[in-house]
């Protein structure tokens, strides 16, 4: 089973606030989860993110996979150790022409 660590949408129409929670990855986005690790409301100032480090590092532990955006959140609530690149880049590089 592929699980990932990502965010589901809650709130109002042009007021989002996110849960983070521990999925199966085929699920669909808003449906149902295995475990709720936290919650990030990117409305209100300061930006609040509240994540449970416990559980966080007991599901990375076991091999899940947070999306680019929570592995993001992680790093920047101080769960996981920033690293250089998130990921690599999605963009091919041009092949330089050779004359």
């Amino acid at each position: 089973m592929a699980v990932k660590m990502r965010l589901t949408r809650l709130g109002a129409k042009k007021a989002p606030f996110y849960r983070i929670i521990v999925s199966d990855s085929r699920k669909a986005r808003d449906g149902e989860y295995i475990d709720k690790i936290g919650h990030y409301n990117p409305l209100s100032q300061p930006v609040e993110i509240k994540i449970d480090e416990e559980k966080a590092k007991k599901w990375l532990a076991r091999g899940v996979q947070p999306t680019e955006t929570v592995k993001s959140l992680l790093v920047r609530n101080g769960v996981l150790p920033k690293s250089e690149k998130l990921s690599p880049s999605r963009t091919k590089t041009k092949k330089k022409k050779t004359e």
